[in-house]
């Protein structure tokens, strides 16, 4: 995997050349004129110790901070990937190229497509920032072959953060639960410190808006299976709760089910369930097919079990797309047949609280 950096991406669009990548998108007429007026006019100037420097025009660049801004970019780099035979993940300013090395055919295949996205960021002026871009070898037998830029070598590295997430060349999330706890923990402390009223009400509603969430940041790509992890990231939700009762005598799962919560291994679990019937009933714009592949054996409960593959290594067993499998071919058909997610969310609660779930 690739991790390519353009250089000050938003602020190097040419406005010229994106109008006319928008009128080759179909977008004319006044809306296109309105675009234009948007982005022309603007003027910028440097104060500096009090010392002011002259306006000057800006002939690039799209305005951060607004909505319109990054749409512009992203069908400013819409073409980018013409040409690839590589996999090209973009998200904004956040580009990555992905391609299966087990073969010096597929290598050179793989230096041929950054040949091409290294043509078109001169092509277009969007130039990528080299020492910024690096490269992932994942696999065993993986021969870790260099890859370049231009005449620029790209650095190899064990880690990086993709998305706000920590991707470890071992696939492994324990750096990233580490980072998680660690920020949930500042956010907790921050809250006992600046909270005069410690009401329970009170403390419960803040761990829940603004501790909880950082826990559980796009948590079903990097759910923890090692037992340090799970209860690294389970000492967060036992001191807070411990903040928001006097009476110190009551256990953990007693402050739980006072407060009306379970423990975050739980709302994991329940997590992956609901992204998977999301992705059954057609409410994520997701290729089903990517993910998971029908079992041809429905002799018993539901019509939509999963086929399960074998898988050796922890990382693939603990994967979502494998982890979630045993639990959601044993569901219910009642379950299976909710017609939308806040029915299926009602009954799920049901289910994993009769099951012991806590």
């Amino acid at each position: 995997m690739i991790y390519l950096d353009f250089q000050k991406a938003f602020d190097k669009v040419p406005h010229a050349r994106l109008l006319n990548k928008l009128l080759a998108h179909g977008i004319s007429g006044k809306i296109l004129q309105w675009i234009g007026e948007w982005l022309n006019g603007r003027q910028q100037r440097v104060v500096l110790n009090g010392n002011v420097s002259s306006w000057l025009y800006v002939i690039s660049g799209v305005p951060q901070g607004s909505i319109l801004g990054p749409l512009l970019f992203l069908i400013f780099i819409n073409d980018i990937d013409k040409g690839i035979v590589s996999k090209l993940l973009k998200f904004a300013d956040d580009t990555k190229l992905v391609g299966t090395v087990s073969s010096e055919v597929e290598i050179e295949q793989l230096r041929t497509d950054l040949e091409r996205l290294y043509s078109w960021s001169i092509d277009w002026q969007m130039l990528f920032n080299t020492d910024k871009c690096k490269v992932m070898h994942f696999g065993y037998k993986n021969n870790t072959a260099s890859y370049s830029l231009g005449n620029v070598n790209i650095q190899s590295g064990k880690e990086e953060k993709d998305l706000g997430i920590i991707i470890n060349q071992t696939l492994k999330s324990s750096q990233q639960c580490v980072a998680a706890a660690n920020t949930a923990n500042r956010t907790l402390g921050m809250i006992n410190r600046t909270f005069v009223n410690k009401h329970s009400n009170i403390m419960l509603r803040l761990y829940q808006t603004l501790v909880r969430p950082k826990l559980e940041y796009c948590v079903q790509a990097w759910r923890p299976y090692l037992k340090k992890d799970i209860d690294l990231l389970e000492k967060v939700q036992r001191r807070a709760t411990r903040l928001m009762t006097s009476d110190k005598s009551l256990s953990y799962t007693d402050r739980l089910q006072k407060f009306g919560l379970t423990t975050l291994e739980t709302r994991r679990l329940r997590g992956d369930l609901i992204e998977v019937f999301k992705m059954f009933k057609g409410f994520d714009n997701i290729a089903l097919n990517d993910f998971f592949k029908l079992s041809s054996t429905t002799l018993r409960g539901h019509t939509l079990k999963i086929y399960k593959p074998q898988v050796n290594l922890d990382v693939r067993k603990f994967f979502f797309t494998v982890r979630i499998i045993d639990v959601w071919n044993s569901l219910p058909v009642s379950l299976i047949n909710c017609e939308t997610v806040a029915t299926f969310k009602k009954h799920l609660d049901c289910l994993l609280k009769n099951r012991g779930f806590i």
